[in-house]
């Protein structure tokens, strides 16, 4: 299946089960939450015309080019006085223009004579260093949609529109675990034939990175019956997330247990790496398996998996930014399936890691994103390419 393909469906599956219940936070604790609600202005930005400048404010009609007493100071903060007619106001950046004047004058172009008026050194235009009120938007106007992942940005506006708390989706709840005898927790020893489980540590901190609530289901023994227990304490979750696939061998005690109270489709993908990716339910519950190799794993879930669970809490755009860069090596030879390949930037070009095995997650830690290798190609030194900053997939 074209990744395009396998996409496009698990974002129809996602916005089926769309996560409608919602709370209200304050925006300290909003941070990489999900806009439920759109967010609409309540007041004018700024509120009244302010200076952009230090310096002068003044009627330009009542400047011929003579210097000017100084009437009142206005500092951010406090109301002016209505301006004096033949004078000017020392104003700040940030506070109100006066009633009155109509251009602002930088202090870089003004002298202060003995007498204490002020001269002006430069040609003066209405309306310039002013801020006109609702500048940057109106009272009633819409400025931040719903599905809007609420970043430092998008909660200093809340806060400029004078929102204390904004209503976003509740977190969706994620269960990760793991399958195989092979497996074991870092910390403990290993025994022949076995490795340390690394997939629940990069999954669990991807989720909570997104915002996900994590139950954390570890390591499903290689028994029948224990994995329909640990199943059948994952009823409040809205995705089951495994790794280790789910396939039809003889092992395969989680494909078994979960076709026994659901459906399960095995999906190839087109992909490299991340070959096999599976798809169902578990008593209602979505289902996503993804390939075990930590580089699959990464590659599958990053492109594939992080689409599905912010489509389901609303976010419409989920498509990670991407570039076109020139290729810094060579690609032997075209596939049929399309490749990742993880990689850095190095003097405007992209360099790949040395071992492109799904196995060696110490590429990912070494790159800086990954390079698209579409099927049926094989870049060479300085052809374009496209490249995905991990920086966009990870957060």
């Amino acid at each position: 299946m074209p990744v395009e393909d396998a996409l496009a469906r698990l974002l129809a599956l996602a916005e089926a089960a769309p996560i409608v219940e919602t709370e209200q936070l304050a925006l300290a604790q909003a941070e990489g939450r999900v806009l439920a609600r759109e967010l609409v202005a309540t007041l004018d930005l700024p509120p009244w015309p302010n200076s952009a400048m230090d310096g002068y404010a003044l009627r330009h009609a009542d400047w011929q080019g003579e210097p000017l007493p100084v009437s009142q100071r206005i500092f951010a903060g406090h109301a002016p006085e209505p301006l004096l007619p033949g004078t000017c106001a020392r104003i700040f950046t940030g506070a109100p223009v006066p009633p009155g004047a109509d251009c602002v004058e930088m202090q870089e172009n003004a002298e202060v004579l003995e007498d204490q008026r002020v001269q002006f050194t430069a040609p003066l235009r209405v309306g310039q260093n002013i801020r006109p009120q609702g500048q940057e938007t109106r009272a009633g106007e819409s400025v931040l949609a719903a599905g809007t992942r609420l970043g430092p940005i998008e909660l200093g506006l809340a806060a400029t529109l004078g929102y204390a708390t904004v209503n976003v989706v509740r977190k969706i709840k994620v269960a990760v675990l793991s399958t195989g005898d092979e497996l074991v927790e870092p910390g403990l020893p290993l025994g022949p034939g076995q490795i340390y489980n690394s997939n629940r540590r990069l999954l669990v901190s991807w989720l909570q990175r997104l915002g996900c609530e994590v139950t954390d289901a570890g390591i499903l023994a290689d028994d029948l019956q224990k994995t329909r227990d640990c199943l059948a304490g994952l009823s409040e979750v809205d995705l089951i997330l495994s790794t280790g696939g789910v396939s039809v061998g003889e092992a395969d005690y989680l494909g078994l247990a979960l076709r026994e109270a659901g459906e399960l489709a095995l999906w190839k993908l087109a992909i490299k790496p991340g070959k096999p990716l599976t798809f169902g339910h578990y008593k209602g519950v979505p289902v996503i398996g993804l390939p075990g190799n930590p580089a699959s794993t990464l590659v599958t879930f990053g492109l594939l998996t992080r689409p599905y669970l912010l489509r389901r809490q609303g976010v419409q755009d989920v498509t990670p930014l991407q570039f076109a860069v020139p290729a810094g090596f060579d690609w032997p030879t075209a596939g049929s399936r399309r490749e990742y390949l993880r990689a850095r930037l190095e003097q405007g070009q992209t360099l790949i890691y040395r071992n492109q095995s799904s196995g060696v997650l110490r590429s990912a830690a070494w790159a800086e994103g990954l390079v698209e290798v579409r099927e049926g190609t094989a870049p060479a030194k300085g052809d374009t390419v496209q490249f995905i900053p991990l920086s966009e997939l990870l957060g």
